[in-house]
């Protein structure tokens, strides 16, 4: 089973990006996050980061549509 909650440093391994570009995510409110603990260490639920990551594949795919790739060197 696994956890509910993730360190910072697991998103940043699912996500493939610095520990430092994940905090900044967190502390921007663009991944919802939690404080815990005497020390204050943040954690991400499981369930919002797999929303996180939906919701970065849709705005993709918008962007995508906005910025259609255009053939440079028509023939």
């Amino acid at each position: 089973m696994e956890p509910r909650f993730l360190l910072l440093s697991d998103v940043a391994t699912e996500l493939n990006v610095s520990d430092s570009q994940v905090y900044h995510m967190v502390r921007s409110g663009e991944l919802p996050a939690i404080k815990i603990g005497g020390r204050g260490q943040w954690r991400v639920e499981r369930a919002r980061l797999e929303e996180y990551i939906a919701r970065k594949y849709d705005e993709t795919a918008e962007w995508v549509q906005s910025n259609p790739l255009i053939d440079r060197d028509p023939e």
